[in-house]
């Protein structure tokens, strides 16, 4: 995966939109910062959500933490492997370990997410 192509929240989710579609998952920068994810709860088909609303839930050995929807749309699609397996998250969080696809609201834009240098420069600094 082509990290460049990616947009990035300060949440650290990211997306990547084609054809009016986000697919969305959590950076490695997350991935990392969890350690090791052992449990994923993610939203049911259908629902609509808007920037920033809580979309899952994700916990580790470490922490539970929120993910949060950073276009607004309709959830098309769920990873049921990586509910049911989270170590392709922990693997693999660009590819195999994405989380929810989101068919992007009429408007819905993605402006207000970062590029990777912007998103890495953010990891500086809070780091």
């Amino acid at each position: 995966m082509d990290l460049a192509s990616l947009r990035y929240a300060k949440s650290h989710e990211w997306a990547l939109v084609k054809d009016g579609v986000a697919t969305v998952g959590i950076t490695k920068f997350a991935v990392d910062q969890l350690t090791d994810v052992t449990y994923l709860e993610l939203p049911k088909v259908g629902k609509t959500v808007t920037v920033g609303d809580e979309i899952g839930i994700i916990e580790s050995v470490k922490s539970t933490s929120p993910i949060y929807a950073p276009v607004a749309g309709e959830v098309v699609g769920v990873n049921e492997t990586a509910v049911n397996d989270t170590a392709v998250i922990n693997a693999d969080p660009y590819e195999l370990g994405w989380l929810v696809k989101i068919k992007l609201a009429p408007g819905a834009a993605t402006d207000h997410l970062q590029t990777l240098a912007m998103y890495e420069k953010q990891i500086a600094e809070d780091h």
